[in-house]
């Protein structure tokens, strides 16, 4: 009797403990610890977790510091709402101290619930200010000084070498571009996104990105890098051969800040000491595809140690930075890869690879062979009734990416500002046999965060599921866009508003 009264109350102190409610998921703009925001009175959002039934938040408290020391310790607070009776734990709006740009902020949550408890603070969270201000870009806009190859237009490289030698606290990235960009510092790539700075009306809203770039810079001398790509900005877009629809010629702004434990800070900026050049990148559209020649590569471009003085310098260009704002959105980047499900050769004897799978992205290539040796590889969603390679619905759209060998061993292959719609690809040029291992299909799509899942006892049902996600993350491609593949791409509105509120949910 005792010891089943003993166990009986042990389970219970175990039910309690289990009990207790707890703070997870913290956002701030509905993001997890976002850098980079423009929302001077951001809104903050948790889930209360409890393993007792019935049970609701009936009060929370927030407090933020610009520190970790002064967050844990619960002093210098720029905000402390003290206990707020509400169950309200979505888009609770900042209203502490006003934000300064570029200033890193941390807070923490915690709530009561109906049944008397008190939950630990939440696991500390942050946030990170952009720009707030125009003032605030010390930038300037900077284009290539070279004669341009108006009919190509090769991406255009751009490069500046400095030297810091201080201990540095901490470093952040602010750029943008007309037309796409790729940036490096001292050769590591800056962040995981690709198509950046995305698309949209870019004479009403320019997005610009901010990254944490601490760990890239060095002790002495330092080498950031750029390259840019035609992208929406001024690459074919919508019918009949259009381009330049916001301009005619691509540029960067950048904005390096290094903050050093000494308290000083340096800004690294884009304005007339950089220099430019051309490189691999040959010619790239977002509809038709893109050619790298990589015996045009500039080798070690990105490093401190590489020598450019034939590079030509660059011009700084007038734009009055009133449509700069935040991204709010979800970055493009890689998810899954495909491997081939099949080689073959069709009727007409082309050779082709099925990748068994309809998807968004690109294809990357490993290949070996003599320089100048050129791999052209054409991408389609069907065969047509015969069997062959198909891409009359792709209308103008090429989809097509060249690759020129360097000839120097084993080189990689992959288009840096396109994308393509596809599940089979055609090559020509290949020479020796065509292995699977040799040829990967990587999807990208924005990085969407699932809300949950569904499985049924229908195998059919599933499908049907997983055909409406797959298409969806197709699509998702920055903006929500009507088709993947032929010469459109575009955020057609007619297809979207149809599709708005299952992609939400």
């Amino acid at each position: 009797m005792k010891k089943s009264i003993f166990i009986t109350l042990f389970q219970l102190s175990v039910l309690c403990c289990f009990s207790q409610i707890q703070v997870k998921e913290t956002l701030c703009e509905s993001q997890v610890n976002p850098i980079g925001l423009d929302a001077v009175q951001p809104e903050l959002s948790w889930q209360s977790v409890s393993d007792a039934r019935s049970t609701m938040q009936t009060a929370y408290e927030v407090r933020v510091a610009t520190s970790v020391i002064d967050l844990t310790k619960n002093k210098n607070l720029i905000w402390n709402t003290g206990k707020v009776p509400s169950d309200n734990s979505v888009h609770i709006l900042y209203s502490g101290t006003t934000l300064q740009s570029a200033k890193k902020y941390f807070w923490q949550v915690r709530v009561w619930d109906n049944h008397g408890n008190q939950s630990a603070w939440s696991e500390r969270a942050f946030w990170q200010m952009g720009l707030l201000k125009k003032e605030d870009w010390k930038a300037k806009w900077i284009q290539a000084a070279f004669q341009e190859d108006t009919l190509n237009r090769p991406s255009p490289l751009f490069r500046k070498t400095f030297t810091s030698n201080k201990k540095i606290q901490s470093a952040n990235l602010f750029i943008t571009s007309h037309g796409l960009y790729e940036t490096f510092i001292n050769g590591k790539r800056v962040g995981n996104a690709y198509l950046t700075p995305g698309f949209t009306s870019f004479n009403k809203r320019l997005q610009y990105q901010m990254y944490d770039v601490t760990t890239h810079i060095q002790t002495g001398k330092n080498t950031v890098t750029v390259s840019l790509g035609n992208g929406w900005y001024r690459g074919n877009l919508v019918w009949e051969g259009k381009k330049d629809l916001y301009g005619k010629d691509v540029s960067v702004l950048y904005q390096l800040k290094i903050n050093y434990t000494d308290g000083t800070s340096e800004d690294i900026i884009s304005d007339d000491s950089w220099k430019s050049s051309t490189g691999a990148v040959v010619t790239s559209e977002i509809y038709h595809g893109e050619t790298i020649d990589a015996r045009l590569e500039k080798q070690g471009w990105h490093t401190a140690t590489y020598n450019d003085q034939a590079w030509s310098g660059v011009k700084t260009v007038f734009f009055d930075n009133k449509n700069l704002v935040a991204t709010i959105n979800e970055q493009v980047t890689k998810h899954e890869i495909f491997k081939p499900l099949k080689i073959f050769k069709t009727p007409l004897g082309e050779q082709v690879i099925d990748f068994g799978q309809n998807l968004v992205g690109f294809v990357q290539v490993k290949v070996k062979g003599a320089a100048g040796n050129k791999i052209i590889i054409s991408h389609a969603e069907v065969l047509d009734k015969a069997g062959n390679f198909y891409t009359a619905n792709l209308r103008a759209a090429k989809q097509t990416n060249t690759y020129i060998l360097r000839g120097e061993g084993e080189e990689i292959f992959e288009p840096h500002f396109t994308f393509q719609g596809f599940r089979y690809i055609k090559i020509v040029g290949f020479t020796g046999e065509i292995k699977p291992e040799n040829f990967t299909a990587v999807a990208l799509y924005s990085d969407m965060k699932p809300t949950g899942t569904l499985t049924t006892s229908s195998a059919l049902l599933n499908q049907l599921q997983h055909n409406i996600q797959w298409g969806q993350k197709g699509n998702f491609l920055d903006i929500p866009t009507d088709c993947p593949q032929r010469d459109e791409r575009l955020g057609w509105t007619g297809d979207a508003q149809v599709f708005s509120r299952t992609a939400s949910f």
